[in-house]
């Protein structure tokens, strides 16, 4: 018995030694009465010590097809003003290949204000805003022009603070989303993280509020769905190339290509 006392009181030592912020102190957020309690972190995932290596520029200096598939299963943390960390894996991701690319905000080469960002070192976020409300984030590769898009992350942890993200940015009352609502879209996982205009061509190596480490089960190629980018059907031929890519039978996932997924299974 000594012994196992001791054995625990060292557990519990190395526990309380880790530099994670607690995710406790995220209940101290309004939550709507009566509402079910939601976990904080997702049963799924265990949480590494912060010495976890940080993707670094090397990563994200791939071409962009890779890169999107690259992101699979890897980590993307954004660290509140207050100090508490949002963890999220992502699921799923679009390439757009940059000049050729008629779905591309840089198609033709064209260099604006606003996709500058694209043309910067890889790694470099492009943030842009859509139907003057919602946001879209993006990761810029190798590739003149050529970025790749988070479309869904399954939160991991902090996930009551991203329910407060969201239902501030609708500025609306709401019933209380589900775990698998919070950030199965573009700019879902956008307002879920806080991320705005103003994280525009921050470098995701350089960060102090948000950057990327390596997610802990990483998929094969036969876990990933490779089938159509969303929301680009007037851009003729390329919205039919297989420019998207999600991990299959996530449910965190914004659009399920069904029958591309029976081919698969067959």
């Amino acid at each position: 018995m000594p012994r196992k006392r001791k054995l625990l009181a060292q557990l519990s030592a190395l526990q309380n030694s880790t530099s994670f912020p607690q995710i406790g102190a995220v209940e101290q957020l309004n939550t709507t009465p009566g509402a079910d309690a939601s976990p904080k972190s997702s049963k799924y995932f265990v949480i590494e010590k912060k010495n976890s290596p940080q993707l670094q520029e090397d990563f994200f200096n791939q071409p962009c097809v890779s890169l999107a598939k690259s992101f699979l299963g890897q980590i993307l943390v954004r660290k509140l003003p207050d100090g508490r960390e949002l963890w999220g894996r992502i699921v799923e991701t679009e390439a757009y290949l940059g000049g050729e690319d008629e779905a591309s905000h840089s198609k033709g080469g064209k260099q604006t204000q606003r996709n500058a960002a694209m043309f910067m070192k890889p790694g470099t976020l492009y943030v842009y805003q859509i139907y003057g409300i919602y946001f879209c984030m993006n990761v810029s590769s190798q590739g003149e022009g050529a970025a790749v898009l988070l479309r869904s992350l399954e939160p991991l942890q902090g996930l009551d603070a991203m329910r407060e993200l969201r239902r501030a940015s609708r500025k609306a009352p709401s019933r209380l989303l589900k775990d698998w609502q919070l950030c199965n879209g573009p700019s879902k996982l956008c307002q879920a993280f806080g991320i705005d205009k103003a994280f525009d061509q921050r470098d995701l190596t350089q960060d102090d509020a948000i950057w990327m480490v390596p997610g802990q089960d990483l998929p094969g190629e036969q876990d990933v769905v490779t089938t159509t980018r969303i929301g680009i059907g007037n851009t003729g031929e390329w919205a039919q190339k297989p420019l998207r890519f999600y991990l299959r039978g996530n449910r965190f996932v914004s659009v399920v290509d069904k029958k591309m997924e029976r081919e698969m299974a067959a």
